[in-house]
Formats: C-alpha cells, sequence, structure tokens
C-alpha cells in the first residue's frame, strides 16, 4: 500500500490487506479467530479502513450474542442495521472469503493489523506532543510535558504485548503455588526471615512505607534490604535495584555498604588485615550486584517518575528504593501548601508502583510525637509526617524503633541494646503486628534476632 495519497499526503501506516485476511478468517472460522482476537486485543481501532472497523464492530457483536455468523447472517443483520452499504454490500463480504483461502494464518495477519495499529498510535501521541510544545496557552511546564510524554509511550510499549491468560491457567497456576508453599517467590524477599514469615516479600505494585524518627537506621535498614535482594539472600534469585538517594551522595551509600556488608566499623582508625580481607569480599560480591544508584538531590516527582521509567527500562529492575518522602518536591502543588504537596507526592508514588508493576519501598519522617509524653518512641500511624494521604495510598506501612535509644539506662552489650522493632502497622493483604531484629550500630547493620556479632564485626550465625 502506497504511503502517499493522490494530494501527495503521508498516509497513517496500515495493511489493507492484513485487514482483510483477518476479516476473511473470522467470517470462515467464527469462534477461533474471534478468541484469538479478543487474547491478542485486537479491537474495531486496530482497523484503519472505516468499512473494515465496522464489519469487526458487527461480527463482535454478533459473536457476543451467540449468533451464527457466516456471511449470509452477517450481511443480513447489516442490511437490518441500514450499514450493508456502508461496507461495499455482499459482494465487499464475498470479496473477503474469496481473498483468504484459508483461516489458518489469521494469528499472521493480526499481527500485521497490530503493529500498523501501534505506529499509527506512536505517530497520533508524538503529534500530541508537538502541538503541545507550540500551544501558547499551555500552563505546564518542560519537565512536566516530558514526564507526561514518557508515560504515554511507556503505555504504548506496556500494552503491545497485550493478552488475556486463560482464567482456568491462573487458577490452578496460583494455586500450585500455595499449596507448594511458594508464594514468596511472588515477592521480592526482604532477607529478613522474620520479616518475610509476615510479608511474604514485596510485592509487585505494592508502595511499601518505612517510617522511623531521625537516628533509627531507616536508610540502613533500606539499605540491607537492597543489599539482600541484589544478592539473592534467602533465594535463588537475584533482583534488579534502583535506589533514589536524595539524601547520601552514591559514594556516602556506597562506603556505607561496603562497611556493613564486611562487618568492620567505619570509624576505625586502624584496620587490620582481616578488615582488609574483609573489605575486599564485600567489594567483590556488591560489586556483582545489580544495583542502580541515581544520587540527585531535591527532585520533582514528575522528574522522579521519568527517571524511574528509564531506570525500569533500561535496567529492568525489580524494586525501587526511595530516600526520603519528605526530600522530594511537586512544583504543581507548592502553593497549596505541604500537606496538599505531600498528599500529590505519595499518590505519585503508589501510581509509579503501579505503571512499573514492581514494589517501591519509600522511606518517610515521623513527627515528633512518638519522644512526648510516655509513648518512649512508640510510634503510630498518625505520627507519619506532613499527610494522611501516605497511611491511605501504602500498602504496607512499617514503622521502624530502637528502645535502647530511649532508654539511656541500659547496659551496653546487655543484649536488649541492638534490640529493634518493626511494627508492621499496616498491611493491606495481610498480618500486622511487630517483628523484633537486631541492630549493630557501628555496622550500621541489621540482623534477625538469631545473628549477632562479635567484637570485631565477623557475622556468626546461631542455630
Amino acid at each position: 500500500m502506497s504511503s502517499i495519497d493522490q494530494n501527495g499526503r503521508r498516509l497513517p501506516p496500515y495493511s489493507e490487506e492484513a485487514e482483510r485476511g483477518v476479516l476473511g478468517s473470522a467470517l470462515i472460522e467464527p469462534p477461533r479467530v474471534i478468541e484469538l482476537c479478543s487474547m491478542k486485543a485486537v479491537s474495531a481501532d486496530s482497523f484503519y479502513i472505516p468499512a473494515h472497523r465496522l464489519l469487526f464492530e458487527q461480527v463482535l457483536d454478533m459473536y457476543q450474542r451467540a449468533r451464527a455468523i457466516d456471511l449470509l447472517t452477517v450481511g443480513e443483520d447489516l442490511k437490518v442495521n441500514g450499514k450493508l452499504d456502508q461496507i461495499g454490500g455482499y459482494a465487499f463480504l464475498e470479496g473477503l472469503i474469496d481473498s483468504t483461502p484459508t483461516s489458518a494464518h489469521a494469528e499472521y495477519y493480526m499481527d500485521i493489523v497490530q503493529q500498523k495499529h501501534l505506529l499509527r498510535r506512536i505517530i497520533s501521541q508524538a503529534a500530541e506532543t508537538i502541538d503541545r510544545c507550540y500551544s501558547p496557552d499551555e500552563a505546564e511546564e518542560a519537565e512536566e510535558l516530558l514526564s507526561r510524554t514518557e508515560e504515554a509511550f511507556f503505555e504504548l510499549s506496556d500494552k503491545k504485548n497485550l493478552s488475556a491468560e486463560d482464567w482456568k491457567n491462573v487458577v490452578y497456576k496460583t494455586a500450585g503455588k500455595i499449596i507448594e508453599g511458594t508464594t514468596i517467590d511472588d515477592g521480592v524477599p526482604t532477607g529478613f526471615a522474620s520479616l518475610d514469615k509476615e510479608l511474604r516479600g514485596l510485592h509487585n505494585t505494592d508502595m511499601i512505607v518505612l517510617a522511623a524518627r531521625p537516628s533509627m537506621g531507616k536508610t540502613s535498614l533500606a539499605m540491607n534490604i537492597a543489599e539482600h535482594a541484589a544478592l539473592g539472600r534467602g533465594t535463588r534469585r537475584k533482583y534488579a535495584v534502583g535506589v533514589f538517594s536524595l539524601e547520601m551522595s552514591q559514594d556516602q551509600l556506597v562506603r556505607r555498604m561496603l562497611f556493613s556488608k564486611a562487618g568492620v566499623p567505619a570509624w576505625k582508625d586502624f584496620f587490620s588485615e582481616t578488615d582488609r580481607t574483609r573489605l575486599s569480599s564485600a567489594a567483590d560480591q556488591l560489586g556483582k550486584a545489580s544495583i542502580i544508584v541515581d544520587d540527585s538531590a531535591g527532585l520533582d516527582i514528575m522528574d522522579l517518575r521519568a527517571r524511574a521509567r528509564r531506570m525500569k527500562r533500561i535496567y529492568n529492575v525489580d524494586l525501587i528504593v526511595i530516600d526520603y518522602l519528605q526530600l522530594l518536591h511537586d512544583k504543581r502543588r507548592s502553593r497549596e501548601g505541604r500537606q496538599q504537596e505531600t498528599a500529590s507526592i505519595s499518590n505519585g508514588i503508589k501510581a509509579m508502583a503501579k505503571e512499573l508493576k514492581i514494589p517501591i519501598l519509600i522511606l518517610s519522617q515521623l513527627s515528633r510525637a512518638p519522644e512526648q509524653g510516655t509513648r518512649d518512641g512508640k510510634p503510630r500511624l498518625s505520627d507519619l509526617r506532613d499527610s494522611g494521604a501516605i497511611e491511605q495510598d501504602a500498602d504496607v506501612v512499617l514503622l521502624l524503633q530502637r528502645p535502647s535509644y530511649y532508654n539511656k539506662e541500659m547496659e551496653p552489650g546487655s543484649g536488649d541494646d541492638t534490640l529493634a522493632i518493626v511494627d508492621i502497622a499496616k498491611h493491606r493483604n495481610g498480618p500486622t503486628g511487630e517483628v523484633k531484629l537486631n541492630f549493630f550500630r557501628e555496622l550500621t547493620r541489621f540482623e534477625d534476632r538469631e545473628t549477632r556479632y562479635d567484637d570485631v564485626g565477623a557475622g556468626i550465625s546461631i542455630d
């Protein structure tokens, strides 16, 4: 088909032959071909020629009404509805049958139709973006327009392979995972046995909020989870992890992770040969991990989402960690007060998790309320800073506290001075309750309660 019309204008991409092939196949073998169209998300909009769109709508409508479908019945229905002449009469229908010797190649025709449809959608989206760039009345900033454009094209890419898996297969596959006890594979493991027992991993599309007062170790816990996922701790699979570090530079983050992984205190005046060996081993392990760090400061939520899409597209990340929510901004809501701005940011993070189909672990600060009165630092959901929208949007809320931080009379080395409590205060799809971990402050490292470290930081697992 020529791409130039009689007036010298370029025509949108389409294949008349492939469209006729799909329609002819549908008339020859209606049930199989129409079900195949449904699985491949072929719709009336997939056809460029108006007569083809009209005929496909008619055939689909008759199939949904359980009507017999062949050349005569389709022609009669079109005639009753006053649409037969619009497609070219019975001669057009007969031509479809004659030009389609077999329906065996219907899937091949559909692929061509869908490819051309995708190209037209790309052209349409690009034209819309160009118009908005030139529009003198458009109030949105260039960064916001770029983010919206990336989102639109990401959706095109995400939908091009849309297909519906058979319901029975999904039911049996899911039941098999439950019976075999492997449902944790559906989520990215945190690497902490006690936490994974309650959460069953961090699940796709979930927004997980890890909140604490300053100096509780929320960044350490988040980076320990990132490390565990990237190195495949507790599972055979290694996950790609994206980290947006708005507070710490990449060098600072890597330095902290190296000392934490090696079990060596970062502020030692002298490193022994054993320390150097541990650091070298930690560097070798972390160097093979798929961790992608973006340490840009003061990101706008639209910019963050654009960067996350690129990270997903280029590195196919399985988990994103954001440190932390209160350092993000939203230029569109900045004049409406911090509470409204935070609500918009929280909503944007949740939308990002759904769009990218991965879990998002975002850190958040708590208000000073846990340090007031007789609460001894015990946080509550209501202590989430700036907005109740965070609690509403989150699928999981983890509140971190360390009792020894507030109990100054606790003896160092007593055992409980390492106690850290992760309160699962909200769990949309599971139980709530407290999980106890150990926190080794000099190593900025969390471990399961059954693990301890000796004086020089070597990890010893206690069975």
